[in-house]
């Protein structure tokens, strides 16, 4: 018993050490002081002695540890390292590491989180947002955009131009904006909730693109001549990467550009002769510049000594000779400009190359590290908005719609909706508030660009869902009065484009994550690779065991919490939050330990395991998401009448991410491996539900009233005139609760419940009674013209619908043809 009793105190001190990440000296010296004590005061001999030292000894020798231990470690682990192509290395080279690493660290530090600096309006950016982009709202009729028109009027797109709309991201030197990416951000969101045609319009030229990639690598020349014209709208860009062999996997586009001797303007001079075959290209129809990439070739060796030079970008005015461009796609109802672009045999100087022949091979790394910061902002803005703005919208339409004699909104089937759409509103614009301030802060942060992108699009397309089915007929039926109706069809867009969701969920996230966030992979990965032997295994020996104690740290750390339900875990705050930083500090653990051991077990087949990566992407989004929450929060003051919608989005999150944990035990390819990992990290079973009825009801009721909590959920959309959709929704909703009074005190005057409806005729009967006053009575009249505008949906003329065949009949191209280019 006593043996036993010392046995499990040396395991315990081990375990202290463990916990609180001691160096690996100093948790020697508290293992031997344990075992001292057990020698003196129980069991403890010799033979744990010479284990002990066998141990310990060639763990703290340098010289012995790197010859016999770190030297057979580093030649394993180099036959077993997986391969990694060029492409994978760029994209893992891309960007920067940010909370992403504190989630991998398996010990987030709160008080860096919340230390960073709330997300702003500069002066200049606020008088934009409410000015042009206040303006620019008011002129759009999504209506006549996505079903007349198909395209924004030449009025609004003029004004974009005027006021440099397009211009965003560039520099004031070269006439540019130059906004914050937290303004950008608060731009998309808010025309967004007017018009996607809109919001995308003015979302690419500030994303990835010729206007972002001039910037960062481009010639002087070319910065002075291009990004002026950028600036004033005088050019229009777009840029070309997705062609119909390569999409999400753009690393194997086929298209080419071979270095060779050709005229241009009259001259023999060096250049490209280009071949290209794109599609999907956002403003390709309207574009006057257009970014190129292919697959560089010098088969001649006329710029240098390398054959095939790698991916490339470049630049080209649109009429440059044999281009094909102008044609365009039709998305879903969601006519942004989006179109081919094709070329063969098409010869541009090498001058057309951003950044000029230095940045030939190049374009890979330049896309990746501009998608890091273009992905944290466009889709991400854009899907949170429009949450806003149906956010608000819905709770509205569920309290002025009525069945059964009371507002649909009280039915508790359609408070679920109402708290789901609610609660993930409320999520998504914190994600976007948190990640636009990382970039403004200088990171280019790509593994949580990545989980930005991922679930606020996946978000958005199940919201636009829950608000569809709050709505029923009124969303499905097509008309200038259905304010859901695109949005719900134009949901897959943002899913597929900028990294199909599949691919950024099964691959991307947890991919890149584990290797860029991950504190010692990285390093190990490359000390492996060094052609300097010594320097190599110097910086082996540094990561490997410093890999060695983390994952022994982690281990103790995740059974620990898991045993305590982590209530002992430090939380920066003693309120109601506090159990959600405990519970994201396990994860955070849990996390570490199993990236540790589904490498170990897996190697490099875990990049083929997309759902083993998928599983762990999730826990790792979900500790992301969860920190935006928590950090929103904090920004706004901590106040309680907000508690409901941040316990939704926590539990939420918590849930979810236990179902991810759950699933990657039951499914992980070493099921007795599973079964422990399960032990370990649930050894309890699950600790979250769903968030609660309660909660739900809570949420519901703050989406269908006036009151802080709605404002801020909504803050920064347009809402206009009277005589917009959102506008008009807005003041019906506070006509309808001004109204319920006086409708109350005409039916305790007339002895009788009447329904809610034929308010005027309320009205005259209250005057009759003489029980409300004119004032009041006005209210009630108008309250129906409003309750009825909203309710009701729009029918046409048969001839209306339509549509002109032969305009509309789509030019096929044959299988010859498509070969040919």
């Amino acid at each position: 018993m006593q043996t036993l009793l010392w046995t499990l105190i040396i395991i315990a001190t081990l375990g202290a050490a463990s916990y609180f990440r001691m160096k690996l000296m100093n948790a020697t010296i508290a293992v031997a002081i344990a075992m001292l004590l057990g020698s003196i005061f129980g069991p403890v001999g010799g033979i744990a002695w010479l284990v002990f030292l066998i141990i310990a000894i060639p763990l703290n020798v340098e010289s012995l540890r790197k010859k016999y231990l770190t030297a057979p470690i580093l030649d394993t682990y180099k036959k077993i390292m997986p391969e990694m192509s060029s492409t994978e290395r760029d994209a893992i080279d891309a960007g920067t590491v940010w909370w992403d690493g504190e989630i991998f660290s398996g010990n987030p530090n709160w008080q860096a989180l919340h230390s960073i600096p709330q997300a702003r309006l500069s002066a200049e950016e606020r008088e934009f947002l409410d000015g042009p982009v206040a303006q620019v709202c008011q002129m759009v009729n999504d209506w006549d955009i996505t079903h007349k028109d198909t395209d924004l009027t030449p009025e609004v797109w003029q004004f974009l131009k005027d006021n440099k709309f397009f211009a965003m991201i560039i520099k004031k030197q070269y006439g540019g904006l130059e906004f914050s990416a937290y303004a950008q951000s608060r731009v998309l969101q808010k025309l967004s909730g007017v018009s996607a045609v809109l919001s995308t319009t003015v979302g690419v030229p500030n994303s990835l693109g010729p206007g972002e990639l001039l910037q960062h690598y481009g010639t002087k020349e070319q910065q002075d001549h291009y990004l002026p014209r950028l600036a004033t709208g005088e050019e229009i860009p777009c840029f070309a990467l997705t062609g119909p062999e390569a999409g999400s996997d753009a690393g194997s586009l086929p298209d080419s550009g071979i270095v060779c001797k050709g005229e241009w303007e009259g001259k023999e001079v060096i250049g490209l002769r280009l071949t290209f075959d794109k599609r999907y290209i956002t403003l390709a129809p309207v574009a006057t510049v257009i970014g190129l990439a292919f697959k560089m070739y010098d088969p001649d060796g006329l710029v240098g000594d390398k054959e095939d030079i790698g991916i490339t970008c470049a630049l080209l005015p649109r009429d440059t000779k044999g281009m094909e461009i102008g044609n365009r796609h039709f998305p879903l109802n969601v006519p942004f400009q989006n179109g081919p672009i094709r070329g063969t045999d098409i010869f541009v100087p090498l001058d057309f190359i951003i950044g000029g022949v230095e940045m030939a091979g190049q374009g890979w790394r330049m896309l990746v590290e501009c998608l890091s910061v273009g992905r944290c902002i466009t889709l991400p803005s854009a899907s949170a908005g429009g949450a806003k703005s149906i956010a608000l919208a819905t709770g509205a339409y569920a309290r002025i719609r009525r069945q059964f004699k009371m507002p649909v909104g009280k039915m508790e089937g359609v408070e679920e909706m109402l708290a789901s759409i609610g609660g993930n509103a409320y999520l998504m614009d914190a994600v976007t508030s948190l990640t636009t301030k990382a970039v403004d802060l200088g990171e280019k942060p790509s593994v949580v660009s990545a989980i930005c992108k991922y679930h606020l699009t996946e978000k958005m397309r199940q919201l636009v869902n829950d608000a569809m089915d709050v709505h029923g007929g009124k969303g499905v039926m097509l008309g200038p009065n259905n304010y859901l109706g695109r949005g719900y069809q134009g949901a897959p867009i943002a899913i597929t484009v900028e990294g199909a969701n599949i691919l950024t969920r099964n691959m991307m996230i947890y991919g890149q994550g584990a290797m860029r966030s991950h504190p010692f992979v990285l390093k190990e990965l490359y000390a492996a690779s060094n052609e300097d032997k010594e320097q190599g295994l110097n910086d082996f020996d540094d990561a490997v065991f410093g890999h060695i104690g983390f994952a022994i740290s982690n281990t103790f750390r995740s059974i620990w919490f898991s045993l305590t339900g982590a209530r002992l875990a430090g939380a920066p705050f003693d309120d109601e939050t506090a159990v959600y930083y405990r519970s994201l500090q396990r994860f955070s653990s849990n996390l570490a330990l199993l990236s540790d051991v589904s490498m170990a077990v897996l190697g490099g087949e875990l990049k083929r395991r997309e759902r083993i990566s998928a599983r762990l992407g999730d826990v790792l989004s979900y500790i992301y998401l969860a920190s935006a929450v928590l950090k929103r929060y904090d920004d706004q003051g901590r106040l309680k009448e907000d508690l409901p919608l941040v316990h939704w989005a926590m539990q939420d999150c918590l849930f979810k991410l236990e179902t991810a944990l759950t699933e990657l035990f039951e499914n992980f390819p070493s099921k007795v491996m599973g079964v422990m990992l399960k032990a370990i990290i649930m050894p309890f079973g699950r600790s979250y539900q769903r968030p609660s009825d309660k909660i739900e009801h809570k949420i519901a009721s703050i989406l269908q009233s006036h009151n802080g909590s709605r404002t801020r959920l909504g803050e920064g959309q347009h809402f206009g005139e009277q005589d917009c959709l959102m506008g008009d929704l807005e003041q019906t909703l506070k006509d309808v609760l001004a109204s319920e009074p006086v409708f109350d005190k005409v039916c305790k005057a007339a002895k009788q419940r009447y329904p809610f409806t034929g308010l005027d005729a309320i009205a005259q009967k209250g005057l009759e009674l003489e029980v409300i006053t004119e004032q009041e009575a006005e209210l009630l009249k108008r309250t129906e013209a409003g309750r009825l505008r909203t309710i009701n949906v729009d029918d046409f003329d048969p001839k209306e619908l339509i549509a002109n065949t032969q305009a509309a009949k789509p030019k096929r191209r044959s299988a010859k043809t498509t070969e040919a280019a």
